[in-house]
C-alpha cells in the first residue's frame, strides 16, 4: 500500500525538477531518473566519491550497477557541469 509521503512526494518531484531545469536554462524534459543518474555521475563520480560510497548513497544493491554510471563519466559531462554550476552561483 502506497503512503500518503509517497503519493506527495510523486507529485511533487517533477514540478521541482522543472523549476530547475527552467531556472538552469535546461530544455531537456528532467524526471526524477535523470536527476537520479545526474546525481550519481556528476555529483559524486565527478568529484571522487568512491564508487563504494555511490553504490550506497544510490541504494544499489552491488557496485556492478554503479560501475555504469562511472563508465559514462567523461570530461565533456564534467564541462557541461561546470557551466551549470557557474550559473548557479550567483
Amino acid at each position: 500500500m502506497e503512503t500518503y509521503y509517497r503519493k506527495v512526494e510523486k507529485r511533487c518531484w517533477p514540478s521541482l525538477l522543472k523549476e530547475i531545469a527552467d531556472f538552469c536554462g535546461i530544455k531537456k524534459n528532467l524526471t526524477t531518473h535523470v536527476a537520479r543518474h545526474t546525481f550519481g555521475t556528476t555529483v559524486t563520480l565527478a568529484n571522487n566519491v568512491p564508487l563504494q560510497d555511490v553504490s550506497v548513497m544510490l541504494g544499489h544493491a552491488s557496485t556492478r550497477m554503479t560501475q555504469h554510471y562511472a563508465r559514462i563519466m567523461n570530461s565533456s559531462l564534467k564541462e557541461a557541469m561546470n557551466n551549470v554550476k557557474e550559473r548557479l552561483e550567483w
